[in-house]
């Protein structure tokens, strides 16, 4: 059975067009999705499916599966802050989408095998496609608990025009997951990389550090668990007293990964990760999509 992308793509609504998403980065206009939905269905992916908010659903179809529709098959799931669990409702004032793992949780009633998970803005480059789609098309039918994550090394990750924020991985002798620490304030500087550590220092760490991208790979029995937890997030009174708490995608991982009930294999890939961070990026984007097309790493048009 061939997995399935899980495009996070809720967070583009109804500003459509001014959002760095459907911002046209290819020499066609293409986005970054794009590339992405390319490189899926050339690793082998059967399936997209796409996370959005309910009242975009009209502009998203016309506009954007339209295009994708005869290469592959397409699904829309929706996101929103009312949807939680039955004896929970919404806190007033709250304004924000419960975070990537609540916009996992909707895929549940259309994905029934092993899917991929990313964000719907960020170039992570064909090899990385390859990768994921690689192990999780050679999972034995009816695998449970072993999950992947794309560990990008960190020297690909990073951006001329500013600091960036990574989750840097620990992992064992077996390439499993062990912890994601969120580091904010990452450059390279004097030729290594370096972050501020927990006591406000500069520390180095090498090249080749994985850090997450936010593209993880899952079987279906990921959704329970997150079903699960998702009631115990909301059960915390400090996660409901907070308007903008986020039941995150790495928050669920490492709780499976500490209760001993999953692994989660951290993959390496050669890609060379890219996006938008600072509007200052946006060139340097447009030009290496340009050089990509150029060495014929892409074609001109992909759609």
């Amino acid at each position: 059975m061939k997995p399935t992308l899980f495009l996070l793509a809720a967070g583009m609504g109804s500003r459509y067009g001014g959002l760095k998403q459907l911002d046209g980065l290819g020499p066609n206009g293409e986005t970054i999705m794009d590339y992405s939905i390319y490189d899926a269905i050339n690793a082998g992916f059967g399936k997209l499916v796409f996370v959005i908010r309910k009242d975009f659903e009209k502009d998203f179809r016309d506009k954007i599966i339209s295009k994708y529709e005869g290469h592959i098959p397409c699904e829309l799931v929706f996101q929103s802050i009312d949807d939680l669990p039955e004896g929970f409702t919404c806190p007033e004032g709250r304004t924000k989408p419960w975070g990537t793992n609540h916009a996992v949780m909707m895929g549940a009633d259309v994905i029934q095998e092993p899917f991929a998970v990313i964000n719907c803005d960020d170039f992570y480059g064909r090899d990385s496609f390859q990768v994921m789609g690689k192990f999780l098309s050679a999972l034995p039918e009816g695998s449970k608990n072993v999950y992947s994550m794309v560990g990008f090394r960190i020297g690909n990750t990073l951006s001329d025009s500013g600091t960036v924020s990574r989750g840097l991985c620990g992992t064992d002798a077996n390439n499993l997951l062990t912890s994601v620490v969120e580091r904010t304030k990452i450059q390279r500087m004097d030729g290594e990389v370096k972050y501020i550590d927990d006591n406000g220092e500069w520390a180095a760490t090498p090249e080749t550090t994985p850090v997450s991208m936010n593209f993880w790979g899952f079987t279906p029995d990921y959704f329970a668990y997150s079903f699960d937890f998702f009631k115990s997030f909301l059960s915390d009174p400090k996660n409901m007293e907070n308007l903008k708490s986020e039941f995150f995608i790495p928050l669920m991982v490492d709780k499976l990964i500490q209760d001993g009930i999953a692994t989660c294999e951290v993959l390496d890939t050669t890609s060379k990760w890219f996006g938008v961070t600072y509007p200052e990026d946006r060139q340097s984007v447009v030009d290496t999509i340009q050089a990509l097309v150029d060495a014929g790493e892409y074609p001109a048009k992909l759609f």
